[in-house]
């Protein structure tokens, strides 16, 4: 019973950070802050509370319906292991350097239609900011590990919903979460995190290895 409780924190801790690192609520503040500079509060709140609902229906259609997109294009478990892997290292390198290579971040041409849209809640705030390809990919990699283990599936959905709570949090309270930590403060936790999705990754990447061989 020990050594099951003990396996089953190790993979809660290992969720939660996936996720936090992954969707980084604290990150994603002053990109909201700056996005909703001018807007009435109310409609802020609206726009917040709709792109979470989208982004966690999002996540949660790839946590039930993953394995059949997978199967159905022919790929392999241990070959998504390793793709996955890879694409969370890119985001980890991208919080690390403080740079934008994509994954997180808006091209130049849908930056600035988020600039012209009047409602961000469904791009770019639900896709890609909350539901982009490293959150996608950890959904489909952490669901895989549960070896369809009800209990195990049921920790990665209730976590998952945990730390999209978070992200609502910190998304509604964006201006004194950026006044608080300021820019720096953000940068130096972001990399921070970073670290740990980088190690999360190579794990990820081992592991897939690790399955086809």
């Amino acid at each position: 019973m020990g050594t099951n409780w003990a396996v089953m924190q190790e993979f809660l801790v290992n969720t939660f950070m996936t996720f936090l690192v992954v969707i980084d609520p604290l990150g994603l503040a002053p990109l909201v802050a700056a996005m909703t500079h001018g807007y009435e509060e109310a409609e802020r709140r609206r726009m917040v509370f709709r792109a979470t609902a989208i982004a966690t229906g999002i996540l949660f259609s790839f946590a039930f319906g993953g394995d059949y997109v997978l199967a159905s294009l022919g790929i392999s478990f241990a070959a998504f292991r390793i793709a996955g892997g890879i694409l969370l290292f890119l985001v980890a390198i991208d919080m690390l350097f403080a740079r934008q290579i994509g994954l997180r971040s808006l091209t130049a041409n849908e930056d600035a239609e988020a600039v012209q849209r009047h409602d961000i809640s469904v791009f770019p705030l639900a896709i890609p900011l909350l539901a982009g390809p490293g959150a996608i990919a950890s959904v489909l990699l952490l669901m895989g590990r549960t070896q369809g283990d009800i209990r195990l599936q049921a920790a990665v959905l209730t976590v998952l919903l945990g730390v999209l709570l978070l992200t609502l949090i910190s998304l509604l309270l964006a201006g004194r979460v950026v006044k608080v930590l300021g820019v720096t403060g953000i940068n130096v936790v972001t990399r921070v995190l970073g670290i740990l999705l980088a190690a999360l990754a190579a794990q990820f990447v081992l592991d897939g290895f690790r399955e086809a061989f």
